[in-house]
């Protein structure tokens, strides 16, 4: 599968295809890793945004399980490392060699020269061997000895460890956990996975059993994809105020980074592609906002002998700061002087300077159906009352096309306040649709003094104003 390459958010067509590859994943891995959804969606949000997963839990709950389904299910190259303390850089990166018969040195890659690495507890490397991963981490390429060898596209690692708390573990350095988009924690199944496991048959599966159902290059066009996910600019400080909340928190040495920040919107976009979107909402922050930050805080020696969490200085930095709203009630996911982001659930997407297309026969368009109750979700370009979204007017503010009454296109609406395109604004209200000379120059005299031309005006108040397909209660329309 393959997406053209072109500005702006995402098509219908292509969402489609990436909820598609992204499904067909899923499930694939879901046949080996069972009572865990989410996780498995999240290790999945990470190898599309392109980030590296760190994997920790006790042993036996399906770390390595689950790193070993996912690469099994691309047809790519993948790479396995156990990592013990006797581990070198050099067995992880790669080593220049002389070559007796040609005279010259030659490079010879090592592990992290594939598609999917996997690291067996890379806590029990030492720091030195740790940190001969900082470089291809963060840059995808390695140096040995002055020369520069890039990994292949796409390239992911998937590491696991065991919690510090157990024996003969290296506490990873804050630049190697701030170089994972997330860290993620298996947990024990539930009552009824674990039975089924304890059960055998499907669940005996071992990911050696998976077959790939997809490739590196639908993987590789996929990723480029969520970077045009529309990110709309409140969202983006949004991203900004959250990483200041971590930062000035009391129980807080460390802080998310710029670089947690910009993992936080990159995984935000592939998250929301995910779910079927071609743009992000909160919700996609709050989803993914103890994951990708929390790894990357360091609290402070009181907040531990507390037993105070990072996944507590999350929570509360969700809480404190405020859900953002556009101005002038517009939407997030609407690109201001552009086009709309492609919609879910059909239908096709409003045009600028057009209405919304409704969805599933529910009214025409520039014509709101019947009036949904309180709350109700509407349907795609209908208004409902209460707070609006995509392509819905919010409670008491009609939409382009739409009037806030019940009005249809091109009549006055009674008592409307601050009438929308094609109605009045207050005012006595002429006879709707009773329409004079269209047109009139409107530049008959009275009393000497010239008149100005006038434009389907009407004077039914006490100041003049413009509309549409009205009249000054019978009278010809276009002067006075």
């Amino acid at each position: 599968m393959s997406y053209p390459r072109q500005d702006g958010p995402p098509q219908q067509r292509e969402v489609a295809g990436f909820v598609s590859v992204f499904t067909a994943l899923q499930r694939n891995v879901e046949q080996v890793v069972l009572g865990k959804p989410e996780v498995v969606r999240l290790a999945l949000t990470a190898l599309f945004a392109g980030g590296h997963v760190l994997i920790e839990d006790v042993p036996g709950t399906g770390k390595t399980t689950l790193a070993r389904a996912v690469a099994a299910s691309l047809s790519g190259e993948v790479r396995r490392l156990q990592f013990t303390p006797d581990l070198l850089p050099s067995d992880v990166t790669g080593v220049t060699i002389f070559n007796q018969a040609s005279k010259e040195f030659e490079f010879h890659p090592g592990p992290v020269f594939a598609n999917i690495v996997i690291g067996d507890e890379i806590n029990r490397a030492s720091p030195k061997t740790q940190s001969a991963l900082l470089e291809v981490m963060e840059e995808r390429h390695v140096t040995v000895d002055g020369l520069r060898h890039p990994v292949p596209n796409p390239f992911q690692v998937v590491a696991t460890q065991n919690p510090v708390e157990m024996d003969g573990t290296y506490r990873l350095p804050e630049a190697q956990l701030d170089r994972f988009l997330m860290k993620l924690s298996v947990g024990y199944p539930d009552e009824a996975s674990e039975i089924e496991v304890l059960r055998g048959g499907a669940a005996r599966r071992s990911p050696d059993d998976l077959s790939p159902v997809t490739d590196t290059d639908t993987v590789a066009a996929a990723s480029a994809l969520t970077h045009r996910v529309y990110l709309h600019e409140a969202l983006y400080a949004y991203a900004v105020q959250l990483a200041a909340a971590t930062r000035n928190h009391a129980d807080v040495r460390l802080g998310l980074s710029p670089r947690g920040a910009i993992a936080l919107t990159r995984a935000a976009q592939a998250y929301a592609l995910a779910s079927g979107r071609g743009y992000v909402l909160p919700e996609d922050f709050k989803a993914l906002a103890s994951p990708v930050i929390a790894h990357r805080l360091v609290l402070t020696p009181d907040a531990q002998l507390r037993g105070g969490s990072a996944d507590d200085v999350v929570a509360r930095a969700l809480a404190e700061v405020p859900v953002p709203q556009p101005a002038g009630g517009g939407s997030l996911a609407q690109p201001a002087g552009g086009s709309l982001a492609q919609p879910a659930g059909g239908g096709s997407p409003a045009q600028p300077g057009g209405p919304a297309q409704p969805v599933g026969g529910a009214g025409s368009a520039a014509q709101p159906a019947a009036a949904p109750t309180s709350g109700a979700t509407g349907a795609y370009g209908q208004p409902v009352s209460g707070a609006g979204t995509y392509g819905r007017a919010a409670g008491g503010g009609g939409t382009y096309g739409q009037s806030t009454s019940g009005g249809t296109y091109g009549q006055p609406v009674s008592g409307a306040a601050g009438g929308t395109y094609g109605q009045p604004a207050p005012g006595a209200a002429g006879q709707a649709g009773v329409t004079g000379q269209y047109g009139a120059s409107g530049y008959a005299t009275e009393g000497g003094r010239p008149e100005q031309p006038g434009y389907g005006r009407f004077d039914g108040g006490p100041t003049e104003q413009p509309g549409y397909g009205q009249s000054d209660g019978g009278q010809s329309f276009g002067r006075r």
